[in-house]
């Protein structure tokens, strides 16, 4: 399976963790967050940055998750209704924790918040696994200018 991540050039050559929070991962819990489609990490990326910065420097990364490689997955029926709010965050971050934590998978395939019939895939760099997925190639990604929020 290809997933896809949109980073800032300089971080695009490797699969690294920032260890800052987000959805699903407290602070100084690492994680690698990619996305089922370039759309969707574009998407991610605009609705997160806010479009400031969207002018620098960005690379689409190509990952490789083999397929006989373990993905849990966190359905979205099983998420409250309202887990899409800022205020329930910790809830997230509390799934995304105890997965990092149990050590049961390198891949948690999770809805995505924007669109959540579609996925995200967060990858422990931890996780014995993690050697297995590659990332196959980052090229040069423009956000279109009228993109807008």
């Amino acid at each position: 399976m290809q997933v896809f991540r949109i980073a800032l050039a300089k971080y695009a050559g490797a699969l690294v963790a920032s260890g800052r929070a987000a959805r699903w991962n407290p602070n100084e819990v690492d994680v690698i967050y990619a996305a089922g489609s370039r759309s969707l990490a574009c998407l991610e990326n605009v609705v997160h940055r806010n479009q400031i910065g969207l002018n620098n420097a960005f690379q689409v990364m190509t990952i490789e998750i083999p397929d006989d490689i373990t993905v849990l997955t966190i359905e979205l029926k099983k998420l409250p209704s309202d887990w899409v709010e800022f205020e329930n965050m910790p809830l997230t971050q509390e799934m995304g924790e105890s997965w990092i934590l149990e050590g049961k998978s390198a891949v948690l395939k999770v809805p995505s918040s924007i669109i959540p019939a579609e996925y995200n895939y967060l990858i422990n760099p931890k996780h014995p696994d993690f050697k297995l997925i590659k990332l196959l190639k980052s090229e040069s990604f423009v956000f279109d200018k009228r993109i807008k929020l």
